[in-house]
């Protein structure tokens, strides 16, 4: 029988349970007992899941309470000093500190800087190495989710995040000094879990998907030197990309088997299957972990065949990648349509498809494989997919398309004098609090206990309220807050043709925070505007302008699940056009500035840097499409956070936005060096505040961090703003933080003249 296994699958629970668990821990209505339960609970319920699909094993330690690389930084003692000072009893309170900076114990601290998981919406906290930093092991939380998983009838596979993979996550200089100790330490737990007769452990690498330095190359030489000698059997596993250059380093490396990602890997997996070891296996990751299209398991069986006849049982199939990535299980869409709902498969059915394919591999399955293949016929001829209009449109663009009429500094003069705004210009990202009432109010909208206008006239009060506050804050430029939408991308899906939105499809972003992407499965355009109304409304209420919101299209595209039946390039212009007639429409209402958010511009880029340019040249042309249909009196903004500006600085740039707003408390400004040295042409407003955090910035420290930005951008093009938007704090956080914000500001307005 051919291996089955999966790298990881979603921990969040298919009711969300773990983020409801968390945030009453936080919160302190439940204590640390309550929340340990709930994480078993859906351990063992995931657990059962996998073996019920017939894998041969279970993955462990792919569950964390927060961030798999934040739980390997503590199982190795990758902790900064600060997190000691004022520290409490409670490890788990200590953990929470270094995710977000509080906990119900201990003293607020400043958190880890979050930033992307690779090219995912994943956010991973980045261990903090220094001189001071020594390696030490704490396996506690891993050798207690093996042994329950055994005493629960499980055959447990531990995961973890390599070694060089943990380094180059890490944050500070010199990270491969800290190799050797480190190692010390895996060699360590591995012999521990050899000890306890486990027979395979797998281990992540996924930087070999990376350009690599020589160093980093010999770096994972030295690793696995030391670590392919241990009695516990490896599985290196690598995904989200092609090894090209590394595929040969990779195979070379001293373990017990090779897991690749097929889908994004190329045809890696058939070379590899000719050169591994006679005593190795090879993982075939042939499921997509990363998207929620049902698997055309007929043709994934016409390339395994093969390889089953080579390999014999040295063949194991799996996910391409962890299914973190995409939502628990498709039986909680009761509203999606039958012809829909045929076309996808979430986390639970890929386990379905992976014994499937195990089957057919075996000659078995014929009924469900013929299903399968009528399912993914139908989907391909769909009439639902393709509008003849929208590839005309698409075919009709021009490169004076995507040209704002005259140059920035021609338009700043003129948007200068439309919206008199002071030095140092204050606002905000987009969103403030959702609030309780808010959410209770879109519930009973969607249970049909509120009328359309009694929800819309409730969406209005809280549009007021909130430019009632930014007035007595005296904001610059404002907001209308959001409170109608979702999610900044879900909000757009729903109405939007082309894109389809589930009820319960939930999906991790970082910690608690989950979000529920759209699925866009054929042509896009908007059937009429989507944002108009609420923002004319926001700006009839104050003398003060008024910013539009919406989200650009290169995040619109990275934030959903995207169709697999063309180009992204396509279906991101497709979007583009879209948002154009929305800014347009804008416009034309009186909104003298209007905001397009792309914070997955950088995500987006593909892992290997000879490819970024093709990919930046459309992502850039998608913004400027959507922006360029506006006069030079209208002010275009963009927001980025948690991005490395310094490789792609020009591509921001190209994107000519007259304002960009981005995240940098978290680094202490250091990201503003890209735009130093870059000598960026246009106005900056670097975040002040970390809004992911719940403790509340001082004055002098606000200032502070405006004067290191001043002493980057010239503050006649700078702005003053927090990281983020606002809509996961509440208002008792978020009143005092403003008031501090633009404290700071008139204080260094005065001081700057």
């Amino acid at each position: 029988m051919t291996g089955l296994h999966i790298p990881g699958f979603p921990r969040i629970g298919a009711k969300r349970e773990l983020k409801f668990a968390l945030e009453h821990y936080w919160r302190g209505e439940a204590d640390a007992e309550a929340l340990l339960a709930v994480a078993s609970q859906l351990r063992s319920r995931h657990w059962q899941l996998q073996q019920d699909a017939g894998l041969d094993y279970v993955s462990v330690n792919d569950f964390s309470l927060y961030d798999q690389v934040l739980d390997h930084a503590c199982m190795f003692g990758l902790i900064p000093e600060r997190f000691r000072d004022g520290s409490t009893d409670s490890e788990l309170d200590n953990y929470f500190r270094m995710a977000r900076g509080r906990a119900p114990s201990g003293e607020p601290v400043r958190a880890l800087e979050m930033t992307k998981w690779f090219d995912t919406n994943y956010h991973y906290l980045a261990p903090e190495l220094d001189n001071n930093t020594c390696p030490s092991l704490a396996p506690h939380k891993l050798l207690n989710e093996i042994e329950q998983a055994r005493a629960e009838g499980f055959n447990p596979k531990p995961v973890l995040i390599g070694p060089v993979t943990l380094l180059w996550l890490s944050r500070g200089e010199n990270r491969l000094n800290h190799l050797p100790a480190l190692l010390e330490q895996y060699a360590a737990l591995l012999a521990q879990l050899g000890a306890q007769s486990l027979e395979w452990v797998q281990i992540d690498e996924p930087i070999l998907a990376l350009d690599l330095p020589s160093q980093w190359q010999q770096a994972l030489r030295t690793a696995y030197a030391a670590l392919g000698a241990q009695s516990v059997k490896l599985l290196l596993t690598t995904y989200f990309g092609d090894l090209r250059d590394n595929l040969d380093l990779c195979l070379g490396l001293p373990v017990d088997g090779f897991h690749l990602d097929a889908l994004r890997g190329g045809q890696e997996y058939i070379q590899a299957a000719k050169r591994i070891g006679e005593d190795q296996v090879l993982s075939v990751g042939i499921i997509d972990g990363r998207n929620i299209w049902k698997t055309d398991l007929n043709l994934a069986l016409e390339h395994l065949r093969p390889l089953k006849r080579a390999l014999g049982e040295r063949l194991w199939i799996s996910t391409s990648c962890s299914l973190l990535h995409v939502p628990v299980d498709l039986d909680r869409e009761s509203k999606l349509d039958a012809e829909q709902r045929s076309w996808l498969a979430f986390a639970t059915q890929k386990l379905s498809e992976l014994r499937i394919l195990a089957l057919g591999l075996d000659g078995q399955g014929q009924e469900a494989l013929a299903t399968n293949a009528e399912a993914v016929a139908a989907r391909r001829q769909s009439k639902r997919i393709h509008k003849p209009a929208v590839a005309a449109r698409l075919n009709a663009i021009t490169e004076a398309d995507s040209r704002r009429e005259s140059p920035y500094p021609t338009r700043a003069l003129e948007q200068r004098n439309r919206l008199n705004l002071p030095l140092l210009p204050t606002t905000t990202i987009g969103s403030f609090p959702q609030t309780s009432e808010i959410r209770a109010a879109r519930a009973a909208y969607r249970r049909g206990d509120l009328s359309k206008p009694e929800y819309e006239q409730r969406m209005l009060d809280e549009i007021q309220y909130c430019v009632k506050q930014q007035e007595l804050l005296e904001l610059d430029l404002l907001v209308h807050g959001e409170a109608e939408r979702n999610d900044m991308v879900e909000y757009f899906g729903e109405q939007l043709e082309g894109y389809l939105t589930t009820t319960n499809g939930w999906v991790q972003s970082y910690g608690s925070r989950c979000v529920k992407p759209p699925v866009i499965f054929g042509d896009v355009q908007r059937p009429e505007p989507m944002t108009v109304r609420w923002s004319a409304y926001a700006q009839s209420l104050t003398d003060k302008p008024m910013k539009g919101m919406l989200t650009g299209p290169v995040t619109m595209l990275q934030w959903a699940f995207v169709r697999d039946d063309q180009p992204r390039s396509d279906t991101c212009r497709q979007i583009a056009l879209a948002l154009h007639d929305e800014v347009c429409d804008l416009e034309t209402a009186g909104i003298a500035a209007i905001q397009i958010d792309e914070p997955a511009l950088r995500e987006g880029l593909p892992l290997r840097r000879g490819d970024w340019n093709a990919y930046l040249d459309w992502a850039t042309e998608s913004f400027r499409l959507s922006a360029s249909g506006v006069a030079d009196n209208c002010q275009i903004h963009t927001h980025m956070c948690y991005s490395e500006f310094n490789d792609i600085i020009e591509a921001v740039a190209s994107l000519d936005a007259d304002v960009i707003t981005i995240e940098t408390s978290r680094s202490n400004m250091a990201l503003l060096d890209a735009f130093e040295a870059f000598a960026y042409p246009n106005e900056i407003g670097p975040g002040v505040y970390d809004i992911h955090s719940p403790n509340t910035p001082g004055v002098e420290e606000m200032v502070g961090l405006i004067e290191k930005a001043a002493q980057r951008i010239p503050a006649d093009r700078l702005w003053v703003n927090p990281d983020c938007g606002l809509k996961t704090r509440q208002w008792p956080e978020v009143i005092p933080a403003l008031e501090r914000m633009v404290k700071a500001t008139r204080i260094l307005r005065s001081r700057l003249g």
